[in-house]
């Protein structure tokens, strides 16, 4: 008998694996999605080195107006209100308990809507009787309106309140599923709602950071409107120190997904139908992709009058015109009507706090134009918007060294580095193309032919003016 029970429990996980092991892998045949427009795309490997830039140097041309895309239909979208019908007006409401984000909590664990005490959430709707009001508070503007219960991932969050939920995209084996934190803070007045989202490549660390120290430095009672942070979108990822999911697909190119499609379709469906769909205005954080580093730098379209707006909200951070690649995030929000700009600092797999330090900056005086808190701000120099940029790619194998540093100011011809062979010693110069500003680099490493090395940011001049 104790043999028998050893023999089964030796061998069960070994079984379970080759089951697991026989089954298909969803999408993995999948061809690739195709271009949303009529005329076709031109196909391009995505390649981990270069897929951070294809956004860039497939942009469209600055246009001088936007006849041209408002001539076109606009997407198909599910209702605004998606997110909150879900309930009958009589079902018992989640009240989102309040926690002190600087505070160690527990882990968040989702609980579904159907198990709430139907008495716990009773006091729900008179849950604003108890804030405040203007008049009561005596330093609030007349025009100051009072915040609104915020529903979100089947939580009501309580106006002046802050706390972490769960977003589970159902992908997982549910006995092994690991939901992803969601920190929400509601301010006690109303105004818009911001969405932070980072780690949707899973080995980019700053973008986790700079959201963590932007909303828990927040103070709901001070706060007009609501900030939703996701710092790591991609779990699977993040765990496993990849910028890929565990199908290998880029979820940066499934937006905005679907929900019976491969497994990054539908990660990316839940986020932006559960979360993205319920913000007015969203940065998407990332770093520059393997061995490659980038200068704070927000990437928008400029030919959106409402984006080329948003972007003056955001201090000392340089903007490089991109029009942006099917399936991102970015663009996927800009046709549902979201405000959305990439924000782009340092590399991958790494913390930096200059970098961090930078982006928090950047998003308290987004916060600040947008009068969601008031706070002493002193603005620093305006960076400039740069319309044209191009890669300039080494034409030798060897080990990279550079001459200039992240962020200089270069001119036509200078030599920004070198290639040098290790075995023939010879030593292969790589030229400016144009004058510009160094927005991105790689790390001094071994290269190979084609190999993209420095990205020059140029002020080209604006059409029309």
């Amino acid at each position: 008998m104790l043999f028998q029970r050893l023999h089964y429990s030796m061998f069960l996980p070994f079984l379970t694996g080759l089951l697991l092991a026989a089954q298909p892998v969803p999408g993995l045949a999948d061809p690739p999605a195709a271009s949303a427009g009529n005329a076709p795309e031109p196909r391009v490997a995505e390649l981990a080195e270069d897929e951070s830039v294809e956004d860039v140097e497939q942009s469209e041309p600055l246009q001088s107006s936007t006849e041209e895309k408002a001539s076109e239909p606009a997407p198909e979208q599910p209702p605004a209100a998606s997110a909150t019908t879900k309930e009958s007006p009589g079902a018992p409401r989640n009240v989102a308990p309040n926690i002190d984000l600087k505070e160690v909590a527990p882990a968040p664990r989702a609980q579904p809507v159907e198990t709430a005490d139907p008495a716990a959430a009773e006091p729900a709707p008179d849950a604003t009787a108890s804030l405040p009001s203007p008049a009561q508070e005596g330093k609030q503007e007349p025009d100051i309106r009072p915040g609104e219960v915020f529903t979100l991932l089947g939580s009501d969050v309580i106006p002046g309140t802050s706390t972490r939920l769960a977003w589970a995209p159902g992908i997982q084996i549910a006995g092994l599923s690991q939901p992803t934190p969601v920190l929400v803070v509601n301010g006690v007045n109303a105004g818009p709602t911001l969405c932070l989202t980072g780690a949707v490549h899973g080995d980019e660390l700053n973008g986790i950071e700079i959201i963590r120290q932007t909303v828990y430095d927040l103070n709901p009672e001070k706060l007009s409107g609501r900030v939703v942070g996701i710092p790591i979108v991609n779990l699977p990822g993040f765990q496993q120190g990849s910028r890929y999911l565990p199908d290998r697909r880029d979820l940066n190119r499934h937006f905005p997904g679907s929900p019976d499609g491969s497994l990054a379709d539908r990660i990316a469906y839940s986020l932006f139908e559960n979360i993205i769909r319920r913000c007015d205005m969203l940065v998407d954080i990332h770093t520059g992709s393997l061995k490659r580093t980038n200068l704070p730098q927000l990437r928008a379209d400029m030919n959106n009058p409402e984006v080329a707006e948003f972007t003056r909200g955001f201090d000392r951070m340089a903007v490089v015109h991109s029009t942006g690649s099917p399936g991102m995030l970015r663009s996927a929000a800009v046709a549902a009507g979201i405000r959305t700009v990439t924000l782009e600092a340092g590399e991958s797999h790494r913390i930096q706090q200059h970098q961090i330090s930078a982006g928090v900056n950047s998003l308290t005086s987004l916060m600040e134009k947008q009068g969601m808190i008031s706070r002493m701000f002193v603005w620093g120099d305006p960076e400039p918007v740069y319309y044209d940029s191009a890669w300039v790619r080494a034409n030798h194998g060897g080990i990279l060294f550079s001459e200039v540093d992240l962020g200089a100011t270069v001119s036509k011809g200078e030599i920004l580095g070198y290639v040098s062979d290790p075995i023939t010693n010879a030593q292969h110069p790589i030229r400016a193309t144009s004058d510009g500003r160094i927005i991105g680099m790689a790390v001094d490493q071994v290269v190979m032919a084609g190999f993209a090395a420095y990205h020059i940011g140029t002020e080209a001049e604006v059409p029309g003016e």
